[in-house]
């Protein structure tokens, strides 16, 4: 049955409009996209066995033309549809962290950084620097590494924060394995670096790891000793 003649309230469309879209399931949204089916398939029909074939949404967002094309009935329209989404959603959440913008919600600065370092599949060091009143001044992509990791050097990040004036800043790497957890090497660069700004009086508020889906924050876990 095609899904106009579902009832309007199981309809994704009538349902987000109604109820919002958190309460839409992954296939109900992806069918929005879709916007059509195929013969003897709705567009949700198509969007669970996508997303059946894929594993999870994001590696069906995440997958190149050709593998997302090869699914029957989800062509290169659609794929490029998905994709314009995922490019409106990370440009709206880089927007949320401007220079001049007061850093006053941690949530906020963690999905920010989720937003802007999960993507890479190797590693990179990110500094996020402030001023006195924790307004952000610029966030700078630094060193980057292989799978494994990145060189980072504290002589390099001293002279940033002294070029931009920083008062304070805020560390962030990811980990292309995609589990968050600092490993040893991680909090002995944290500790290196931050007696190195110490000389120079740029405080170290924060380092965040960021894996797939989930962050660490070194404040959080009292690990800025």
């Amino acid at each position: 049955m095609a899904i106009n003649h579902w009832p309007e309230n199981e309809r994704p469309r009538e349902k987000l409009l109604e109820k919002g879209s958190s309460i839409l399931s992954d296939a109900e949204l992806l069918a929005i996209f879709f916007r059509t089916g195929m013969v003897g398939k709705t567009a949700v029909d198509m969007a669970r066995e996508a997303l059946t074939h894929f594993g999870s949404l994001r590696r069906l967002v995440e997958s190149g033309e050709e593998a997302f094309c090869a699914i029957p009935g989800l062509g290169p329209a659609k794929y490029v549809q998905i994709q314009a989404a995922l490019e409106l959603g990370s440009r709206c959440m880089k927007e949320t962290l401007q220079r001049g913008d007061v850093l006053s919600n941690p949530t906020e600065t963690r999905n920010f950084l989720m937003v802007r370092m999960r993507p890479y599949h190797h590693e990179v060091f990110a500094c996020l620097f402030l001023d006195n009143q924790n307004r952000v001044i610029a966030f700078d992509e630094m060193f980057f590494g292989t799978i494994n990791g990145a060189s980072v050097y504290c002589r390099e990040v001293v002279k940033r924060g002294l070029k931009h004036n920083a008062a304070a800043v805020i560390f962030a790497h990811n980990h292309p394995s995609g589990v968050a957890e600092p490993s040893q090497s991680d909090k002995q660069i944290t500790h290196q670096l931050r007696q190195s700004l110490e000389l120079v009086d740029i405080r170290v508020l924060d380092h965040v790891v960021v894996g797939d889906g989930e962050t660490v924050s070194f404040a959080e876990r009292g690990l800025l000793v």
